[in-house]
């Protein structure tokens, strides 16, 4: 079995162990696997390329991996449980046999329909168990899936099916998400109009049973398709470096950018990293409250606990429905034992009040975790004290789409606690601060950029069709590094904080602080639901400081941005003071939760002309909001 380590000190022994020898240490992990061939070195590596290569000649199938091996001894075993977004609904539970003959079918299905090792399969679907199911078939049969979460516009769907030249879209019917319910399939047609034509057949699963037009010799029903499919199906094999998935970030910027992720290093390490970070034992309920249409939900929901044999939930639904006790009626439903979700879910729920948790049993919790953007203090206090009543650990993890598992955490309940500080790097991970010239800053209690010196296994090996792409933005900064983008801070005893995106450092009068750090201050005031932070030109500091906050119940005046002012000041220093405070409804997020600084930069700068397109926002129409509330 993969290595799960017990103690602070174990961690720090097998750290230590993984940084002198790291072959020999992911050599050890990758054995616990099976493999149709063993792999002839375990690394060949050039970051200025890139080129990285793990487990060279090693072929294998993940999808054995993830279900096929644990037939013998955990076949009746629960692998899935599905909780739907109506709670009246009754919930759908699947053993690891159950799982492995729907998979089967769903594989048959699609080489029914045409799909082969190497093609592209584009989903937009719900948070419905065919996803797992049709991502895993998937991987079965060597195709290769790009999940894009079915929120994004048409425009957005068709620049991913483009990009990636999909020969299939697998979509549903209707989405249903708290109250509403999306037509994914109506976005699915007209994102098939912009010139998508690598597309020959869009597969339609029937999850409202609300009509819709489908269109003769390309659309099909799932129901229709899987019918008589056999029950079991030869899983293909791979290479490890063969492409298992193509996950887009964002575009809003420009042309997405598609990431991927290769068979063998992925499987390694998000296996190794799911035990390790959540302390999983046989037995325990896992809930990763994101959407499989991020990073997040393909290695946390998906892979990392299948392959390690776990129980793992997937919700359909959102935090405030039917009211802003559901996830924790879920956790109290199920008994969840380790429980993650993203900062921004906290401090939403933080503002529908305290009472909510009291109303249910939490007893059964051990695990909390936060993810998609480092959590602010007091969302860490609040998460701690009203949902982990004091005793349990927070996992507060770093990583990225990129990096395709977390990079850096505590380890359940063996590692240090410390607010904001998301912990120690996990092992194999070699993680560095460089200065801005690239020279490596060594010692306790220092501040610089982040980097990462040495690969890991589930690291990011190209942009898709566009390699020249993945090392101007990843790998030509620092020579011999991958630079992750976010500055950080290491403190005294070598834990993390990451301070926020390098472009997202403010400059005032010579000091460098993080809007991270301004944020987390200002979010201190009992009567700030949440704030961003952002830079912009300032004729005496260079750059000043421009708040935009959400506020609680309060009248938005200049006493309160005194309060403010006061509570930064007193967290941070007079230097971090906000020079404009603007209070707005909202602020323009991403469907995973993160903050659009991009736009925000903009309006405080005054530059409204070119903001781009925000139409993949969660909530595009805050902008409008904002602009016409902007202080010059």
């Amino acid at each position: 079995m993969t290595l799960q380590i017990k103690s602070l000190e174990e961690y720090h022994k097998v750290y230590k162990g993984s940084i002198d020898q790291p072959e020999k240490f992911w050599a050890k992990q990758a054995r616990t696997f099976e493999w149709r061939k063993p792999w002839k070195k375990v690394l060949e590596y050039e970051f200025d390329s890139p080129n990285v290569k793990w487990f060279i000649g090693g072929k294998l199938n993940i999808t054995e991996n993830c279900l096929d091996r644990h037939l013998k001894d955990r076949g009746d075993q629960i692998a899935l449980i599905w909780e739907p977004n109506d709670p009246s609904q009754v919930y759908k539970t699947y053993t690891y046999k159950e799982l492995y003959t729907e998979v089967c079918r769903c594989a048959n299905m699609l080489k029914a329909n045409g799909i082969k090792k190497g093609d592209r399969v584009c989903f937009y679907m719900p948070m419905v168990p065919e996803l797992t199911i049709a991502v895993l078939a998937c991987a079965r049969i060597g195709a290769i899936h790009s999940v894009v979460f079915a929120g994004f516009s048409a425009n957005a769907l068709a620049d991913r099916i483009k990009d990636a030249t999909c020969k299939m879209v697998i979509c549903s019917d209707y989405n249903a998400r708290g109250a509403k319910l999306i037509p994914v399939k109506a976005v699915v047609d007209e994102a098939l109009t912009m010139d998508c034509d690598s597309v020959e057949t869009v597969l339609v699963f029937k999850n409202t049973g609300d009509k819709v037009k489908m269109k003769r010799n390309r659309d099909k029903w799932w129901h229709n398709e899987i019918e008589g499919q056999r029950k079991t199906c030869r899983a293909a094999q791979m290479d490890s470096e063969d492409i298992l998935f193509i996950l887009y970030t964002s575009g809003s910027t420009g042309k997405p950018k598609g990431v991927v992720h290769t068979c063998g290093g992925y499987m390694v390490y998000t296996c190794f990293s799911f035990k390790n970070v959540f302390q999983y034992k046989p037995g325990d309920i896992y809930w990763c409250t994101a959407d499989i249409g991020w990073i997040t939900g393909h290695s946390y929901i998906i892979y990392g606990p299948l392959l390690a044999g776990a129980t793992t939930m997937m919700f359909e639904g959102v935090p405030t429905f039917p009211d802003a006790g559901r996830f924790w009626h879920i956790c109290e439903k199920h008994k969840v034992n380790q429980f993650y979700t993203a900062p921004t879910a906290i401090r939403a729920l933080m503002a529908k009040g305290d009472h909510w948790p009291t109303h249910y049993d939490l007893n059964s919790l051990k695990v909390l975790g936060t993810v998609g953007e480092p959590i602010n203090e007091e969302a860490w206090n609040w998460y701690k004290e009203k949902i982990g009543k004091n005793k349990l650990p927070i996992v507060d993890t770093w990583w990225q789409t990129e990096t395709g598992g977390i990079m850096i955490s505590g380890l359940g309940d063996i590692s240090p606690q410390k607010p904001t500080y998301a912990g120690y790097p996990l092992p194999g991970i070699q993680m560095c601060l460089v200065n801005s010239d690239g020279k490596e800053i060594r010692g306790k209690d220092k501040e610089g950029l982040l980097c990462i010196k040495f690969p890991w296994p589930s690291m990011i090996r190209t942009t898709y069709g566009d390699h020249e792409r993945c090392r101007q933005v990843y790998f030509s900064a620092f020579k011999g590094m991958y630079f992750t983008g976010d500055g950080a801070r290491r403190d005294k005893k070598g834990m993390y904080r990451i301070i926020g995106r390098v472009d997202d450092v403010i400059n005032v009068s010579g000091h460098r602080m993080g809007t991270a750090e301004v944020e987390n201050a200002i979010n201190e005031h009992p009567q700030v639901i949440e704030s961003a932070v952002v830079g912009y030109p300032h004729d005496i500091k260079g750059q000043g400081i421009y708040a935009y906050v959400i506020s609680q119940d309060k009248a938005v005046d200049d006493a309160f941005r005194k309060e403010i002012l006061q509570v930064v000041t007193k967290e941070i220093g007079p230097i971090a003071k906000p020079d404009k405070i603007q209070f707005v409804s909202g602020l323009p997020k991403t469907r995973s939760g993160k903050i659009m600084r991009r736009i925000l930069r903009k309006i405080a700068s005054g530059d409204t002309s070119r903001l781009g397109d925000v139409s993949t926002l969660l909530n595009p129409e805050v902008v409008k909001a904002i602009k016409a509330g902007a202080l010059s």
